[in-house]
């Protein structure tokens, strides 16, 4: 699991290893298949991609997690705790600069201690990327939204319609409003509802195919089509009543300080007579963590709406920039991925979190 080293990512890879994450370097070229399934809708349409002759589809490594795990999952250590770093191009179709750009990246296997794991990973990341800067950060938990959606008893496909409303940046109104409300190919979802599962999806299938439209976004006609059949699926879903709706507005309004974020969560969770309290002890036991680590606890906001553009976040997400920095785009993110292993190949899940620092940012932030 190791390969070239450059004298740009030294000083970082020196950092990494120093606190005992050993050095890997994943093949550039990557199975296409697995980035379009597992990343966000905005990786998928940024992949640039290609094929060998025997017709297998290949793409330019985007990002190091999928990657790095899939080189965790071939090595004897599978399953045991492992810790990685790298650092290295990855490639992205941008509107600006070049689709080849440099990124440090950690990976952290195996580690049942969730909280410190994740303290750990946060802290090295910021104080890799720049002791000495006055980070601007947000934090997020994907893991506590899960399970105030268990709580509440709302169907799987609120959990898809909510996130990506959030990695959307869309207003939570907007996003809990009923599918005739938002006007989402109205006349579609109406012949849609209620339809046997199987036939609606081969009537989209086939609407698309009349279009000439095999793929979109990254994503097949099937896929078009179940994304249909969820839609439609919101569309008559009456689970999401005005109390459970009332519910999450409140608990998407909380944007605060992490500790004061924690005292409003706990209190809204009471009032709601919702059990929480083990999501709770974990977020707060990551604080506690994050602050013996040193970092800036008063200098980080928390916010119940703030989610990252990949869909293998599982829980703790966060990003960061200098304070003086002159874009809003972060330097530092990171986040835990608990079911992303299994999804590749592991026969169980296995705990993990990780962070990137994109230095071609943090270069510009100087």
């Amino acid at each position: 699991m190791s390969g070239g080293r450059t004298r740009t990512g030294e000083a970082f890879l020196q950092k990494f290893e120093s606190a005992g994450y050993e050095f890997c370097d994943p093949s550039v070229l990557q199975p296409a298949s697995v980035f379009l399934a597992l990343s966000g809708e905005d990786m998928r349409g940024r992949l640039l991609l290609t094929s060998d002759g025997a017709g297998g589809d290949y793409c330019l490594r985007p990002e190091f997690t999928i990657p790095v795990s899939l080189a965790y999952l071939a090595s004897p250590r599978a399953d045991a705790p492992a810790a990685f770093c790298c650092h290295g191009p990855v490639f992205r179709q941008r509107s600006t600069g070049s689709a080849e750009f440099a990124q440090a990246g950690l990976e952290n296997f195996g580690r049942v201690d969730r909280e410190a794991a994740d303290a750990e990973v946060m802290a090295l990341a910021l104080e890799s990327a720049g002791a000495d800067k006055d980070w601007r950060t947000r934090i997020g938990d994907a893991g506590l939204l899960a399970a105030v959606l268990e709580k509440l008893s709302l169907p799987p496909v609120w959990m898809r319609r909510i996130r990506g409303g959030l990695v959307k940046g869309e207003k939570i109104d907007g996003t809990l409003a009923p599918a005739d409300a938002r006007g989402d190919h109205a006349g579609v979802l109406a012949a849609l509802d209620g339809a046997d599962k199987a036939g609606a999806r081969a009537l989209v299938e086939d609407l698309l195919n009349i279009a000439g439209i095999s793929a979109l976004g990254g994503r097949t006609a099937g896929e078009i089509a179940e994304r249909f059949l969820e839609q439609a699926s919101l569309r008559s879903s009456a689970a999401l009543d005005d109390a459970k709706r009332d519910l999450l507005q409140k608990f998407f309004a909380i944007e605060s300080q992490p500790d004061q974020a924690s005292a409003k969560l706990r209190a809204l969770f009471a009032d709601m007579r919702l059990d929480l309290d083990a999501e709770m002890e974990s977020f707060d036991q990551r604080l506690n963590f994050m602050a013996a680590r040193g970092l800036d606890m008063d200098a980080m906001v928390f916010s119940t709406a703030f989610a990252r553009n990949l869909d293998y976040y599982t829980g703790f997400v966060f990003e960061a920039s200098p304070n003086d920095a002159a874009h809003a785009e972060p330097v530092v993110g990171g986040g835990r991925y608990d079911r992303l292993l299994s999804t590749l190949g592991a026969k169980a899940n296995i705990p993990a979190v990780g962070a990137a620092i994109f230095t071609e940012r943090l270069n510009g932030a100087r």
